[in-house]
């Protein structure tokens, strides 16, 4: 409910008050920060994942990387939806409602496999994907094919916005 009305919130801050262009370029800067922060943390437990799925490196080894780094993860989620609201966004666009709707199913993705981390931190280090049952599998599967698609998706289509934005003079 937190992350959905913390969503809510800046979309509606985001397109009835207007900030002005001062704010808008703090809030623009803001966002780009706060994007490296937690997508690129996101990255870096995806990819801990990814060798622990090819047997690289222990289970517990992505576990407890992705524990440690939700405070920067959600930290800068947070962030990201202030600084959004401060950046104008056009709802009129659908490609911006799509990068919106992106925003939000990635952050009830991320809340929706904390269980399936407990479960795997709960089992011994040594254990390998291929030992998972076949339904936690498919769970990280699809929670990790959603994150990228979603982070990927919301990433673009800011770069081009922010890009046609500057082009256009708006």
């Amino acid at each position: 409910m937190l992350c959905t009305a913390g969503w809510l919130a800046s979309v509606l801050v985001g397109h009835y008050v207007d900030c002005g262009p001062e704010l808008h370029r703090i809030g623009l800067a803001v966002h780009i920060l706060a994007l490296v922060l937690s997508f690129g943390t996101i990255l870096v437990v995806d990819w801990l994942g990814l060798l622990w799925l090819f047997g690289k490196v222990e289970m517990h080894a992505s576990g407890k990387l992705e524990a440690a780094a939700k405070p920067l993860i959600w930290g800068g989620l947070a962030l990201l939806l202030i600084s959004g609201a401060l950046i104008d966004p056009d709802l009129t666009s659908l490609v911006t409602v799509v990068k919106l709707v992106c925003v939000l199913v990635l952050m009830l993705n991320g809340l929706s496999i904390a269980p399936a981390m407990h479960l795997l931190l709960a089992l011994p280090p040594s254990t390998r994907f291929t030992e998972l049952t076949r339904r936690l599998r498919l769970r990280l599967m699809i929670a990790l094919t959603v994150s990228q698609t979603c982070w990927w998706t919301a990433v673009l289509i800011g770069l081009i916005n922010s890009t046609l934005r500057r082009w256009t003079g708006a």
